[in-house]
């Protein structure tokens, strides 16, 4: 069973075209995807994951295991900064502890759109209040984080607020896209939705792939800025996402039965933000340096889960 899943993800066609955008990069391929494109595709994912969570959400009865749910997330989301950043701390300053702690435990939307192709191919399903859940995760981070770095960084400077904090933090885009079409897709009438579903529903792994494409370039780009942070920032995004996809792939079951709900919530938990964060954090923490950051998120962690983890996390999922 574990070279059969194993085997499907690595063929899964959205994880192909993120390993060719490496090797386009690797070769210096003249390859490029207009930053244009790349902007709406990334608008277009968030929007239809949120949208198609919402639709699911309002098709389904609430209930406590629901409420359960939403609740473990965002303890999990406060509880990821507090622990890496003290682990940070003894290699790293205060500023860039607090963005790389931040960035750890908040979520990475495109993982979570990996995670659930990686479901479906599996042929396992899980509920549309999960969505709710990635949102809901991705603000207690950046929060902590800001809390984190208000308490130790004697020279930060005052005019950034934690009211600013809190405010970009909500209103930042990728976080406001997703709630605003998850509440859209709660709302909606079923029939009207119906008219957009082709657009939500049929041309979503397309996008996702051509999405993929860019950032396997991206992280082979990225990859090459980190290496200079040597290799505690290295084992850190290895052995910190696989901790704690592992620790909540186990520890899910006991807020839910879900296979699918238990593998999204390890898979959110081992993710790491390379959208939401490092535009809070540039508000934040302005002297953290988004070179250890973004690379840390985008270019090991990223691959890393939907290559090893996804197949590691299900795994312990099905024998417990």
């Amino acid at each position: 069973m574990n070279f059969q899943v194993l085997i499907s993800d690595l063929t899964n066609p959205t994880l192909l075209f993120f390993l060719l955008g490496i090797l386009a990069s690797v070769v210096r391929s003249d390859l490029e995807i207009p930053a244009p494109s790349v902007k709406f595709i990334s608008l277009y994912l968030l929007f239809s994951i949120g949208f198609k969570g919402g639709q699911e959400l309002a098709h389904s009865t609430i209930t406590p295991e629901i409420g359960y749910s939403l609740l473990f997330g965002i303890l999990l989301s406060a509880a990821i900064p507090v622990y890496t950043f003290y682990l940070l701390r003894t290699r790293l300053p205060v500023s860039d502890a607090a963005a790389v702690s931040a960035a750890y435990g908040s979520v990475s939307a495109v993982t979570f759109v990996a995670a659930g192709s990686f479901l479906e191919v599996q042929q396992v399903d899980f509920g549309g209040h999960m969505v709710a859940v990635m949102a809901l995760m991705e603000s207690p981070a950046i929060i902590m984080g800001m809390m984190l770095l208000m308490r130790y960084d004697k020279e930060r400077e005052e005019g950034t607020t934690m009211g600013k904090v809190l405010h970009h933090s909500f209103t930042n885009g990728s976080v406001l896209l997703i709630l605003g079409s998850l509440v859209i897709g709660y709302i909606a009438d079923s029939k009207q939705a119906e008219g957009i579903k082709p657009f939500t529903t049929d041309i979503f792994k397309g996008f996702l792939a051509i999405f993929l494409l860019e950032m396997g370039m991206v992280t082979a780009r990225r990859f090459a800025a980190f290496r200079r942070y040597g290799w505690f920032a290295l084992l850190f995004a290895l052995v910190v996402p696989a901790f704690n996809g592992c620790a909540v792939a186990w520890a899910s079951q006991l807020v839910t039965d879900d296979p699918g709900n238990r593998f999204i919530f390890a898979i959110l938990a081992a993710s790491a933000s390379y959208i939401a964060v490092p535009a809070a954090m540039r508000l934040a923490a302005p002297k953290a340096d988004p070179g250890l950051y973004i690379p840390m998120a985008l270019g090991i962690t990223f691959p890393f889960n939907i290559t090893v983890g996804m197949p590691l996390y299900f795994l312990i999922i099905q024998q417990s």
